[in-house]
């Protein structure tokens, strides 16, 4: 029996490729019409690998991928990977400064605040994050089905099972990983998730480095310190290709299908946590992480939410000022920055109505659900939507982000980390979202397994303050 060895397969690959060669522009059919003719598969719809194991497409797959690779997209002189094209293309806000050198400059007693604010915003990551674990993965319809049957809908709580029809738990099942852990009957702390993992190793690599690190840093961190087992999409792919010998930024883009994905704007909050006040050396700091595994909009999803966060970390802007700051720093007619515009906009325009956030979300739905549930492009928008919606209120923000599908652990977690940064303080948070969380986060990411939030808010106001 063949191996199933996950996103990182050649066979599985090749149509996860030629989605992504659609969506950029590339003309790929003769390509596609090789791989067809072969009896190749289509990408998986949601898993990491196809269904049937096809092995002997393999070597097709390998050949396939690297032409793919090859083909030149219409779209890259509006969306360069480069951090001087990006600059090029941008023209970043006049938002005020607190920084010196990449250093946050605080007034005296401020030290204490941001350590707050940072306190809040691990806390909101965490809780947002584990609100939308045991969805993730679940089509829209299932997850309105579900919380429906407990009348936790608006979202305001935690998923539960209890008194869930047991013929509806059958067509829709909870997250098999996560419904252990994160129903509300279950939570006992903060379980590992890898959109915590990556914080703690960021936090780690500002430790060892420094905000000068390089992608090379990163790279050599992860191989030190990350189970390859804990890297999904595009992240193990980065590492299968460290494996191999390659070197990035090649590591993004050899036979990596996932570039564009979400994976390296979860990885985004430390350096935008780090930078209070200074969104464009956030969104560069961000910029020289994501490149190990991602490009294009891949990149830009990680300095938005840079961005976005380091305008929040202030303590004086508003979730507004705070998400046109991270537009500010991406290429403008990107895809991903249309995307934002278009969540931002559509939220405004049903503020007030009757019918809430859902419908929002169905018009995004509707609109950009031709990318598949993982990609940049419509987390952004559903994510920028929800913040817009919430207007900084952190229950809202949090529900509004999971409640709209596609990567809802995910989403969850940067509306949490965002949204706990306006709030300013952990107490400011209400006590449903943070008591079951026990001040203790587990993780595989060595020498910070059940560490409290606490003690991570101070070692990340060090980082921000260090010269």
């Amino acid at each position: 029996m063949s191996l199933r060895l996950t996103w990182v397969q050649p066979e599985d690959l090749v149509g996860h490729e030629l989605r992504q060669a659609a969506e950029d522009g590339r003309d790929a059919r003769a390509l596609a019409a090789r791989w067809a003719t072969a009896g190749g598969p289509p990408a998986p719809d949601t898993a990491g690998a196809s269904e049937a194991p096809r092995p002997d497409l393999r070597p097709l797959a390998e050949e396939l991928l690297d032409a793919l690779g090859s083909l030149p997209s219409p779209l890259a002189p509006l969306e360069p990977t480069l951090l001087p094209g990006i600059r090029a293309l941008t023209a970043p806000g006049t938002a005020a400064t607190t920084s010196a050198g990449g250093r946050a400059v605080l007034p005296p007693g401020e030290e204490d605040a941001l350590r707050d604010r940072l306190h809040a915003a691990w806390l909101g990551r965490a809780a947002g994050c584990l609100l939308g674990k045991p969805v993730e993965k679940l089509p829209l319809p299932a997850l309105r089905a579900l919380a429906r049957a407990t009348g936790n809908w608006p979202l305001s709580t935690w998923f539960t099972a209890r008194g869930v029809p047991p013929e509806l738990l059958a067509a829709h099942p909870w997250n098999r990983r996560s419904a252990p852990t994160s129903l509300a009957e279950n939570i006992d702390g903060m379980p590992e998730d890898d959109d915590l993992n990556y914080a703690l190793l960021n936090l780690l690599l500002l430790q060892r480095h420094g905000r000068d690190f390089t992608t090379s840093d990163v790279a050599r961190l992860w191989l030190d310190e990350l189970p390859a087992g804990r890297t999904f999409t595009a992240e193990r792919v980065a590492y299968r290709n460290l494996l191999d010998g390659v070197e990035p930024p090649l590591t993004a883009v050899r036979r990596n299908p996932f570039r564009e994905w979400i994976g390296a704007q979860i990885r985004a909050d430390v350096h935008g946590w780090t930078h209070p006040g200074d969104p464009v050396a956030a969104a560069a700091q961000a910029h020289r992480d994501a490149v190990l595994t991602h490009t294009a909009n891949g990149v830009y999803g990680a300095m938005f939410v840079a961005a976005t966060l380091a305008t929040a970390a202030t303590g004086t802007a508003d979730v507004h000022r705070a998400l046109a700051a991270g537009l500010d720093v991406i290429p403008p007619r990107s895809r991903l920055a249309e995307a934002v515009r278009r969540g931002i906009g559509y939220a405004r325009e049903a503020a007030g109505h009757r019918e809430g956030f859902d419908p929002v979300v169905d018009r995004l739905h509707a609109e950009l659900g031709g990318y598949h549930w993982v990609h940049a492009v419509p987390n952004s928008a559903l994510l920028a939507a929800a913040l817009t919606h919430a207007d900084g209120d952190f229950s809202r923000s949090v529900c509004a982000a999971v409640s709209g599908g596609w990567d809802t652990d995910s989403n969850g977690a940067t509306a949490g980390s965002v949204a706990g940064l306006l709030a300013g303080h952990p107490d400011r948070l209400p006590e449903r979202w943070t008591a079951p969380l026990k001040n203790r986060l587990s993780t595989s990411v060595p020498s910070f397994d059940g560490i409290g939030f606490d003690t991570l808010a101070e070692l990340t106001r060090l980082e921000a303050v260090r010269p």
